[in-house]
C-alpha cells in the first residue's frame, strides 16, 4: 500500500525570510469578545514598524492553547508564493564610487 501524498509534498517551497523577534508585552482584551493580543518587537525591522500585534492564541504539539509571555524570544516568517515574487536587482548602494 502506498503512502498518500501531502497537499504540502506537490508544493514548491515557498520562498521565505525568518527574523528574531521579542514579545515586548501582553495587551489585555479591551472587551470581553476581543481576544488578548501578544506585541512583538521584530529585530531588523525598520523603527517605525517594527512592533507587530496578534492573538496571543497558539498551539502546542499537543493541540493544547498557549500564550506567549513577556521577554519570550520569537522566529517571526515571511513566507510567499513563487508567483507572489521577482528577482531581487542587485543593490546599487553597495557598488564602489567610480568618479574620477
Amino acid at each position: 500500500m502506498t503512502k498518500p501524498i501531502q497537499n504540502e509534498e506537490l508544493q514548491a517551497e515557498k520562498p521565505s525570510v525568518t527574523l528574531p523577534g521579542t514579545v515586548e508585552k501582553i495587551i489585555p482584551s479591551a472587551h470581553p469578545n476581543e481576544p488578548e493580543k501578544a506585541q512583538i518587537g521584530v529585530e531588523g525591522a525598520d523603527d517605525l514598524y517594527r512592533e507587530l500585534r496578534v492573538e496571543n492564541a497558539l498551539q502546542d504539539e499537543n493541540g493544547n492553547q498557549v500564550a506567549l509571555k513577556p521577554g519570550a524570544q520569537v522566529d517571526v516568517t515571511i513566507e510567499a508564493e513563487v508567483s507572489a515574487t521577482r528577482p531581487k536587482e542587485p543593490s546599487k548602494g553597495n557598488e564602489p564610487s567610480r568618479r574620477g
